[in-house]
């Protein structure tokens, strides 16, 4: 390969090697941004008087305004629905989210709560906690948020206590009944006390210095591969041929 080539296929690896890894450094800062302003958009909105059940959205359209505010609901646990969210972590554990449907008091629909998370037998996978269902009417506190997050999954959709996802039509039409377009994350409160499920669900910010060390990397390289360039290819040919 002549010198004139080989400087040009150079100069073309190393103008695309810098602004990969340029753009994969800012495309890491604006990751951290997205998680920055959603916190604060969680922040404010969970500053907000609560919401009751009468207010809960209807519809999709009502849904997204909603998330991440407080609220107290009344209302009468379907008994016999609790279901089991497997691989989900909390503090690094793995386990499960507890989920249970609420019908809303006033209202011909009900709502799924996230309970709370419990961790898994680690002899039988299929064993799952004992979670309380108490009869009558409950008053539940917490926030409102999107239906549990969906992880990857081999097979169908599951039907057994244990799932891997969770889709709130299906679930409607499983159990007859309407489902509200969110889920309540509830919040530890006395009538919690003591049923084993842990509550200490995590801030979408709280991971943020990642993606700020991950564009600090992407950025040295970046500046790295200019600098050998320019080494190698400018000056270092220059101090040569003026020896």
């Amino acid at each position: 390969m002549s010198p004139t080539r080989r400087f040009i296929v150079v100069t073309v690896a190393a103008v695309l090697g810098v602004a990969l890894t340029a753009r994969l450094g800012v495309w890491q800062l604006s990751r951290a941004a997205e998680k920055n302003a959603l916190q604060a958009m969680i922040d404010t909105r969970g500053a907000l008087p609560p919401l009751d059940g009468f207010a809960l959205a209807h519809d999709a359209s009502e849904a997204d305004a909603q998330h991440y505010r407080p609220v107290v609901l009344h209302g009468r646990w379907l008994r016999g629905r609790t279901l089991f969210l497997d691989n989900r972590q909390m503090n690094g554990r793995p386990g499960f989210f507890v989920v249970t449907p609420l019908r809303l008091e006033g209202r011909s629909d009900a709502v799924l709560v996230q309970r709370g998370w419990a961790p898994r037998d680690i002899r039988d996978r299929t064993i799952v906690p004992a979670v309380s269902e108490p009869e009558g009417s409950v008053e539940i506190r917490g926030t409102i948020a999107p239906p549990p997050s969906r992880l990857f999954e081999f097979s169908g959709a599951a039907s057994g206590t244990i799932r891997q996802n969770l889709d709130l039509t299906s679930l409607a039409a499983e159990i007859a009944l309407p489902l509200a377009p969110v889920s309540v994350l509830q919040g530890d409160t006395p009538a919690t006390a003591g049923d084993g499920l842990l509550r200490q669900w995590p801030r979408p910010a709280i991971d943020v210095q990642k993606h700020y060390g991950y564009a600090f990397q992407w950025f040295a390289m970046s500046a790295l591969m200019t600098g050998l360039y320019v080494w190698f290819q400018l000056v270092r040919p220059r101090l040569r041929r003026s020896a």
